[in-house]
């Protein structure tokens, strides 16, 4: 329910539950992250809808926004990787809210992953969440932070 640019919530989330789900995301995986995707409860795809604006009446009644993003594929790609982001972030922030541990990964081929779960192209593969409980045995530390003034400033 996090905010997002005129509530145009781009965001789609497919979950994986079942092996054989499961099994159609390995093709597409970096090999690092094969066994840890297989061992996990539910690997979310992260996605976005490219058809998005069309919600738009319905999620922002107020002004005719629809129109704003309707041939304009340069709006249309920016406003999806960016609150489709966001509404990913927030995703794992409500699920480790839950308790539950989050992975999210970059390393996959997002053309093989559109391939298999999104054929018609609509919707696109921004990243993917691996979900469950984490055994804390085979977790690294927490790498460094920057510090605040190293990653800020106040003008």
């Amino acid at each position: 329910m996090g905010p997002t640019s005129a509530n145009s919530s781009p965001a789609r989330f497919v979950f994986l539950t079942t092996p054989e789900a499961k099994a159609r995301l390995v093709p597409a995986l970096s090999p690092t992250n094969v066994d840890k995707t297989k061992a996990a409860p539910v690997n979310v795809i992260v996605a976005s809808d490219s058809e998005f604006y069309e919600k738009l009446p319905k999620l922002f009644p107020q002004k005719d926004m629809r129109s704003v993003f309707a041939g304009n594929a340069g709006l249309i790609e920016e406003t999806m990787l960016r609150n489709g982001s966001l509404q990913g972030a927030y995703f794992i922030l409500a699920a480790r809210a839950l308790g539950l541990d989050c992975g999210p990964m970059s390393g996959f081929d997002k053309a093989k992953v559109n391939q298999e779960f999104f054929p018609d192209g609509k919707w696109k593969a921004n990243f993917l969440c691996n979900v469950g409980h984490g055994d804390a045995s085979k977790l690294f530390p927490r790498n460094p932070r920057l510090e605040f003034e190293e990653a800020c400033r106040v003008l």
